[in-house]
């Protein structure tokens, strides 16, 4: 297949803008839309374990929108059938139809639930995978199915899928078969209670109108890789694959059809892919200052933020602690459309905790103040202390512009 040839040349500021305005980041945000809007129009918001602040999941959002309520963010994800049904009413209200489903994507992922017909390629690829990590018991996975039948939907220790060890690879039987009927598609986590996740039946959860849109591989790519230039705005075709995980081939085979228009990026050096809409007017609007989870999609790809932002991200929460350059959970600080700094939060009773700070110099100390003050304020914290600091000299400005700032 050959390739158009570009049509649009773009400067490297004007596609770093257009990047930050496709992610939320550049321009008013439609907070009418809330937290399912944010979802929708990033594609996928990754979920992980990883606790400081608060979970990532709950940090995409505020990181557009502010200080937005946590348990809005999380009722903004879930329905939750079973508490819908139990409204004290002579009919009960049959339960919501989902916003969301988990699913793998860049990783594990929250996704908008009209996706879900998308995902029917890497549901197949799973069906017809030869190996897998942990090995199936006989006759478990149609016990799983039966249980959900009768009784579900229920969490992995409900269908008796506890750990039967400490280590945490080794799940029991039960949650191998709910696990690898959750990658079928059998079975879908539309739900999580207490952080674990709700397994249903799908043919129950997912809306019928969706169930059975069984797309071809071909059709499912298309629409995931035109959804991944709309959520970067701009970028390399190995930008594009990586943001649903997808392979090369893949996107190759595709990417002309997508709707995706080819362009050429100063600086870059490889052929990009633009959103169509995304060239049409100048991205203007205000820049949002914050602090950035690490799983934030912004700053998925190591090699493109360097390429954006020129900024070197890396996540060292599984680095040895000796090891450790910027901390355990450092968190990029956006300000004016630049990455100025990260800080490497956490939190002791009511007091947020810079445990350590990298600034890019002194201009960049009022916008970290600022990110701090409002992270603190969003998880209830009354005072913020800085402990260490990559230079010296800035810790001084930096706790003086925290004390001006307090309300």
């Amino acid at each position: 297949m050959t390739t158009p040839r570009p049509t649009t040349e773009l400067t490297a500021d004007e596609a770093r803008r257009i990047a930050l305005r496709a992610q939320g980041f550049l321009g008013t945000p439609d907070r009418r839309s809330g937290v399912r809007g944010i979802l929708r129009h990033l594609g996928a918001v990754q979920l992980d374990t990883i606790s400081v602040l608060a979970r990532s999941h709950e940090l995409i959002p505020y990181a557009r929108l502010g200080a937005v309520g946590r348990k809005t963010v999380e009722n903004a994800y879930w329905t939750t059938p079973s508490t819908a049904s139990q409204a004290p009413t002579d009919t009960p209200a049959p339960p919501a139809p989902p916003h969301a489903f988990e699913y793998w994507s860049h990783a594990a992922c929250i996704l908008p639930i009209e996706e879900w017909p998308h995902f029917a390629f890497r549901r197949r690829a799973y069906r017809n995978r030869p190996h897998w990590n942990h090995e199936l018991p006989d006759g478990a996975y149609t016990q799983v199915i039966k249980q959900l039948h009768a009784e579900g939907p229920l969490t992995a220790t409900e269908l008796g899928g506890a750990k039967r060890t400490s280590e945490w690879w080794d799940w029991s039987g039960a949650k191998v078969a709910v696990e690898r009927a959750l990658m079928y598609g059998e079975v879908v986590c539309v739900e999580r209670r207490g952080w674990k996740r709700v397994y249903d039946l799908a043919e129950r959860a997912i809306p019928e109108t969706l169930l059975h849109d069984e797309l071809d591989d071909a059709e499912c790519l298309r629409r995931l890789v035109r959804l991944a230039g709309q959520s970067l705005g701009v970028g390399t075709r190995a930008d594009i694959a990586d943001y649903h995980r997808l392979k090369g081939e893949q996107v190759a085979a595709v990417i002309a059809d997508s709707g995706l228009v080819p362009v050429t990026v100063e600086g870059w050096g490889k052929p990009a892919w633009a959103d169509p809409t995304a060239l049409e007017t100048p991205p203007r609007g205000r820049h949002r200052t914050t602090l950035l989870s690490p799983f934030d999609s912004l700053i998925w790809e190591r090699a493109r933020t360097e390429r954006i932002f020129g900024f070197t991200h890396r996540l060292e929460a599984y680095v040895p602690k000796q090891k450790r350059v910027y901390g355990y959970f450092a968190m990029p600080v956006l300000a004016g459309g630049r990455l100025v700094g990260r800080v490497d939060p956490a939190r002791e009773g009511r007091t947020l905790v810079a445990k350590q700070v990298t600034l890019d110099g002194p201009k960049a100390v009022p916008a970290v103040a600022q990110a701090l003050l409002e992270a603190a304020t969003w998880v209830d914290c009354t005072d913020v202390r800085v402990e260490r600091i990559d230079a010296p000299d800035l810790r001084e400005p930096l706790v003086k512009e925290l004390s001006r700032r307090v309300p």
